[in-house]
């Protein structure tokens, strides 16, 4: 039974929690602590911790966590693949129609539209990670007093690294950890 009812209940986040990760952390919020009673929201809280800070997206992270500290390995599995069937079954039907219906001329039409939206749409979540990081807040007016100065030179340093040498975004990533460990442990 608790099989069926962590299935249903990540199958209902992943179908409803358009936005990405992030706007699936409310719906699965309710559901463990809420409406399921799972997890407590100091639990609720070191599941955010752990999912961010394992590689991948955080609402599938969040799913195997909370599957595996209610049912076992087995309840990390189901919920995972319940807030993944979702996603799963919408692009397949897309798929599907867009192959099929792919040479239509407003078919075409759609899809030249919808370019500009995603860009924009990842142009805005930049911007607020940027904002962030340098400015400690997300959005415009931006206090210029909180600037992160250690962010703006490892942010500068990254960009010319990436644009100017051979180095890779991995590589990028992996200096920046170590110049911030070695800075902020000194701070």
């Amino acid at each position: 039974m608790i099989y069926l009812q962590l299935l249903v209940s990540f199958f209902q986040i992943g179908l409803f929690s358009f936005g990405g990760g992030y706007a699936a952390l409310p719906l699965i919020q309710q559901q463990i602590i809420e409406v399921r009673g799972w997890m407590t929201p100091q639990q609720f809280v070191d599941v955010l911790t752990i999912s961010e800070m394992t590689p991948g997206p955080i609402a599938i992270n969040a799913a195997t966590f909370v599957g595996n500290q209610v049912a076992g390995v087995m309840g990390g599995i189901v919920a995972t693949v319940g807030v993944t069937l979702p996603s799963l079954i919408i692009i397949l039907t897309l798929a599907y129609f867009y192959f099929k219906y792919q040479n239509i001329r407003m078919v075409q039409g759609v899809i030249q539209g919808l370019r500009p939206a995603v860009v924009a749409l990842i142009a805005s979540a930049g911007m607020t990670i940027f904002l962030t990081a340098l400015f400690g807040q997300g959005s415009f007016p931006i206090d210029v007093a909180n600037i992160n100065w250690i962010s703006v030179v490892l942010f500068v340093i990254g960009i010319f690294l990436l644009r100017k040498s051979r180095f890779g975004p991995i590589q990028v990533i992996l200096l920046s950890g170590l110049a911030g460990v070695g800075i902020y442990s000194f701070i």
